[in-house]
This record gives structure tokens, C-alpha cells and sequence, in this order.
């Protein structure tokens, strides 16, 4: 049984909504002419009717009880926002030329996470069209959309979406969409859907009056969680399950990000994120094509991805926030909040050889015990980054590295993330050095919540006063402010360091050491005093050195322990990358002494 407005052709059109606790359940047509069609119980909750001189573009609601009119929880698109009607699309008229693709094995993934809205002046889907081969390139070939269900308003991070099948009116229409992801699968690139499932945003929420939605059983930031596990939890797991299978196969999204798997609780016998899992291979079965789930939890827990037969969930990778929080505060030097359980450069050698920092051992910042270990789990189950939407967007000036730490180490910094054995992701404007904030920014309409939301931000930043006032997240200014600016990719340092991420990606791709993720061909030493890690890895015949001097002070190592014959191939302090190395010898044997500048590193491979 599928929910929502599904046109059927020639006029017909299936209306299926559900609504446990009404009486009467009719379906109100708004244009071309106003009309009142009754519908009926179909059982557990479920009203449906079939109705004739339907056609696409027609709107609608529903009536509950006469008294409550509200637009479809399962709506495909909302033309006039949260409150207004809904409606009917057709999506078999939709043109898809990636008949032959077949996806990206997740391994391949270089994923490039951007905010329609702020990534092009435009702000559409569209427009981003015309930047997918600058993208390719660069080496991205995964694109992670930030999420696009419709919220209130224009402007907003995605987060706060209340229509999770809808995408959102201001960035476009479905078709829109489609046709961006059709160029991407054209283009050889993945395209990643970032989701919430464990909230909906406070303005237009009006799932709770048709059916139980959400539980007083638990409580999440955001308020009231989503009821996985109490009465009628069934039929929710239903609504978000094939929200996940609608974007699979009307959209062909190639992965979803799932938002925040902590705050989704579920006590059950069979976890919702176990149920997904099982509903996404089906998907894949089906399609004979693997689509991907990818979570973010800050539990360090592999239980989310460890296989049902090692008692898991069976999704098929996870963020590793403590590769963020490892490089964060060892080269910015912040200690508050979670960075005062990081800084040292083993932590960040451990998150290069592992995945998790905190596995089991004891967490200051939580004053207990964290996590457990992801040693056993495959490399190419977790993502990582240097800084994502998060990380930038919930500072209180939405500050990126660029402005936190020196060109030098922004350079450090990309080639710690691209040289790693894991997925990695780019924030964007990260490759060139954007040094335009990314703050957080709403467009709500209710007069009351604009004001809880600014009140909110002031108190989340109180202690930060000194450094000013938190940027009014309602001011369009705030959201004019969060946009790229991609000009600066063809001047000065920015070009430089486009260049720099360009040779990056380019050493990843080629290079068999590199390309293959594996935690078995991998070694990392991290020597403390020296501030220095050295990372090895290898694939058959190729074996890549890095050496990587995070000191104030240039330093130098005896090769010797290192055996092989080298071949220098990248210098990060080169004057070609805005360095000032002196040129270094292209071949280096086992008993020459290397000297690596300060804040800078080195690639070598085995000749």
C-alpha cells in the first residue's frame, strides 16, 4: 500500500492517508475546481479513495473530522509552503537517461556535501547543473545534498523540514531534482540524500494530528522524539521506511546520510534502523543495484554498522566525528566542549589507524566511559572530515578553518583527510579556502518562533559574548552571508590551494596504495614530542610514505628504518604551493636524512 496522491493516468488518481484517531476522513480538491470527495477505512488507521478527473498539478488536503484541514503527510510537493495545499505530481513523465548506471561501489566515494540554497547565487537545484564537471574534475565523485524536505520559508539548513517526501518548493520543482541527479549519474557521480528521521521542524508540523507520530516516551533537542517503539509505532515506521524507498527509486538517490542516529530511540525487539536495512537491500535486490545507508551518531557504537549476524544493524557506514575533533583542536588549540578530550597526536593517529578514538576508554568531557572499538570494522565504512555543515554552522560565527588556522595548515590539514584510508568528505568551499562563513539561518513566519529561535541561539552562546553577538539566524543578511563565493577559486591563495586539493585527489585516484581503503595495508606512528606522524600504505607492489610535521619548527628523519628507495611526489611546502621549501631531491635512498619544513608534510612512493 503506498501512501499519498498516486496518479494513476488518464484522470485517476489513489488517495491513501493515515489517520487513526478520526471519524471522518474526506479529500478536499482545491484546484482546478473545489470539490469534497469522502474516503474510507481500509484498516489499522488507513483511509483511501480513488478519484476521477485528477490530473497532475492538482491540489489538495485532507479534513479530519471536518474541523482539521491540513495538506498530505506524505505530499510530494507543497508549490505554496507548509500551510498551503499539496500537490499531485506525475512522476513517470520524467525522462531519466541513466538506464545503464549502476551506482558506485561505496568505496569510490569522494563525497562533496553543499547546501543548495547557499552553494550558487541562484540557490536551486538546477544551478548547480553547471558546476558538476568542475566538481568531477576537481575528483568528487559523490555529491551530498543537505537536506531538501520541505520547511518553512526559503532559507533554511534543511533541518527543520516537516514534508519528508516533499522537496523543497523554493530550490525547485521534482522535477528539478530529478534532472540534477540525472547529470550527476550521467557524469559518473553518486548522489547522496541527507534525511532526518529523527525530527520534524517545529513550523508546519502537522503529522501529530493525524496519527501518533511522535511519544512522550523520550525527549530529543528538538522535543518530543519520533515514536519508533510505542502504540501504532508500526505504521511510523512504515511512513519513514518508504520515505527512504521513495527516494531510492522515483529520485534514484544512490545513498541516504541519516541525521543523527542517536536521537532515533527504539527499545523494540528489531531496531527502525535494522528494519531500514533490510527494506534498502530489498531495494537493491530488486534493482540489481546496492543503494547505501550512511549514519551519523556521535555513540562511536559499530553495532550501527557491524552485520545482524554480529548482532548489528547491518547499515553500511557511519561518520567518525573523532577524526573531526582529532584535527580540530590539535590545530586550532581549542579544549572546550568535546575538543577537551582531543589535541594530542595520538589521538589523531589512532583515528587514522582505527576509526574511533574512544573505544571503551574514559571520556572527560562525558565524565564516563565511550564507545567501543572499531578496529575489526573495513575502512570503507566510515566517512570523515576536516569540517562539515555542523562543525562550521554550529560555531557562532559559522567560522570554516580558514580563518581559524594558517594557509600552511589548511594544506596539513587536506592532506591528512585525503591521504587517510577512509571515505572522505569536503565541505564546500573547503577546497579552495571559502572563507565566507556558514551560519545557521531560518525563514520561519510565526512572530513567537522567530523569537524562541533567536533567544535560543543568544543562550547557546552566552559564554561567547565577548566575542560578540550571535548572527540573527531569521536576517536574510545572515543567510546572504553563508554563500560561496566561487570566484575566489581563480585568484591568489584560493587558486593555490584549488590546485593543491586538485593534486590530492589526483594522487588518491591513480595511486593503488592510496585508492584501495584498507586498515590492514596501513601503518601510522605518531611521535608526540616531535609533533610528527608518519603514515604508510600499501597495495601489492606500491607503498606510499607521508610524513606529516605538525611542529612550529622544521624537522628531520633517517629513512633508513624505511628500507625502501623513494620517489618524491608531493611537497606541500613547495613554492609551487605557496611554500618555501628549498626543492627537495625527486629520488631519496634509505640513508639520506629528510628534512621536512614546519607545518607541512610529504608523499613519497617506493621506486
Amino acid at each position: 500500500m503506498t501512501l499519498g496522491a498516486n496518479y494513476q493516468g488518464n484522470g485517476a488518481c489513489t488517495f491513501v492517508v493515515w489517520a487513526p484517531r478520526a471519524e471522518i476522513v474526506e479529500l478536499k480538491i482545491y484546484s482546478p475546481q473545489e470539490r469534497t470527495i469522502p474516503m474510507h477505512r481500509i484498516g489499522k488507521g488507513y483511509w483511501k479513495t480513488e478519484a476521477d478527473d485528477i490530473q497532475p498539478g492538482t491540489t489538495y488536503m485532507y479534513a479530519l473530522d471536518r474541523d482539521t484541514v491540513r495538506p498530505d503527510p506524505v505530499s510530494h510537493y507543497q508549490p505554496e509552503g507548509v500551510h498551503k495545499p499539496s500537490q499531485v505530481i506525475e512522476h513517470k513523465n520524467f525522462s531519466w537517461e541513466d538506464q545503464g548506471w549502476r551506482g558506485l561501489d561505496i568505496a569510490e566515494y569522494v563525497i562533496y556535501e553543499l547546501h543548495i540554497g547557499t552553494y550558487t547565487p541562484e540557490g536551486t537545484f538546477t544551478a548547480i547543473i553547471p558546476w558538476l564537471d568542475e566538481l568531477k574534475k576537481l575528483g568528487i565523485t559523490a555529491i551530498e545534498l543537505m537536506p531538501v524536505a520541505q520547511f518553512p520559508g526559503d532559507r533554511n539548513w534543511g533541518y527543520d523540514g516537516v514534508y519528508p517526501y516533499a522537496a523543497q518548493n523554493s530550490y525547485g520543482t521534482p522535477e528539478d531534482l530529478k534532472q540534477l541527479i540525472n547529470e550527476c549519474h550521467k557524469r559518473g557521480m553518486a548522489v547522496i540524500m541527507d534525511v532526518v528521521y529523527n525530527h520534524l521542524g517545529p513550523e508546519g508540523n502537522y503529522l501529530r494530528d493525524f496519527g501518533n507520530y511522535f511519544t512522550g516516551k523520550y525527549s530529543t533537542p528538538w522535543g518530543e522524539a519520533v515514536n519508533f517503539d510505542d502504540e501504532h509505532s508500526d505504521e511510523v515506521k512504515k511512513y519513514f521506511i518508504d520515505n527512504a524507498i521513495y527516494w531510492f527509486e522515483i529520485f534514484h538517490i544512490d545513498a541516504l546520510r541519516l541525521d543523527a542516529v542517536h536521537a532515533i530511540y527504539d527499545m523494540s525487539a528489531k531496531h527502525f534502523l535494522h528494519c531500514l536495512a533490510d527494506r534498502t537491500n530489498e531495494c537493491s535486490r530488486k534493482h540489481k543495484r546496492k543503494f547505501y545507508l550512511i549514519a551519523e551518531s556521535d555513540l562511536n557504537d559499530t553495532r550501527i554498522i557491524n552485520p545482524p549476524e554480529l548482532g548489528g544493524y547491518g547499515l553500511d557506514a557511519q561518520w567518525s566525528d573523532d577524526f573531526h575533533h582529532s584535527i580540530h583542536a590539535l590545530f586550532t588549540g581549542e579544549k572546550s566542549g568535546y575538543y577537551k578530550d582531543f589535541g594530542g597526536i595520538d589521538h589523531l593517529a589512532k583515528a587514522l589507524k582505527e576509526g574511533f578514538v574512544y573505544d571503551g576508554s574514559y571520556s572527560e568531557f562525558r565524565k564516563r566511559s565511550h564507545g567501543n572499538s572499531s578496529r575489526e570494522r573495513p575502512a570503507e565504512q566510515f566517512v570523515i572530515c576536516s569540517q562539515n555543515h555542523d562543525q562550521v554552522g554550529n560555531r557562532m560565527l559559522g567560522e570554516r578553518l580558514t580563518t581559524l588556522v594558517t594557509f600552511e595548515k589548511l594544506k596539513l590539514i587536506a592532506g591528512l583527510t585525503l591521504l587517510s584510508p577512509y571515505i572522505p568528505l569536503i565541505f564546500m568551499g573547503e577546497e579552495y579556502g571559502e572563507d565566507n562563513p556558514f551560519q545557521y539561518f531560518v525563514s520561519h513566519s510565526d512572530p513567537g518562533l522567530i523569537e524562541a529561535v533567536r533567544r535560543g541561539r543568544k543562550d547557546e552562546f552566552k559564554e561567547f559574548h565577548a566575542q560578540g553577538e550571535a548572527p540573527d539566524p531569521q536576517d536574510e543578511k545572515t543567510f546572504e552571508r553563508s554563500r560561496l563565493d566561487h570566484t575566489k577559486k581563480e585568484r591568489g591563495h584560493y587558486k593555490t590551494l584549488f590546485e593543491f586539493y586538485k593534486k590530492l585527489f589526483t594522487l588518491r585516484s591513480q595511486i593503488p596504495a592510496l585508492r584501495y581503503l584498507s586498515k590492514d595495508h596501513l601503518d601510522v606512528f605518531g611521535f608526540e614530542s616531535d609533533r610528527v606522524l608518519v603514515v604508510q600504505r600499501w597495495k601489492d607492489d606500491y607503498r606510499i610514505l607521508a610524513v606529516i610535521n605538525m611542529n612550529p619548527d622544521s624537522v628531520t628523519i633517517k629513512l633508513l628504518a624505511y628500507r625502501h628507495k623513494w620517489k618524491m611526489l608531493l611537497n606541500s611546502a613547495a613554492t609551487e604551493w605557496g611554500g618555501e621549501s628549498t626543492p627537495l631531491d625527486d629520488v631519496l635512498h634509505p640513508e639520506d636524512d629528510l628534512t621536512i619544513d614546519k607545518f607541512s608534510f610529504i608523499v613519497l612512493r617506493n621506486t
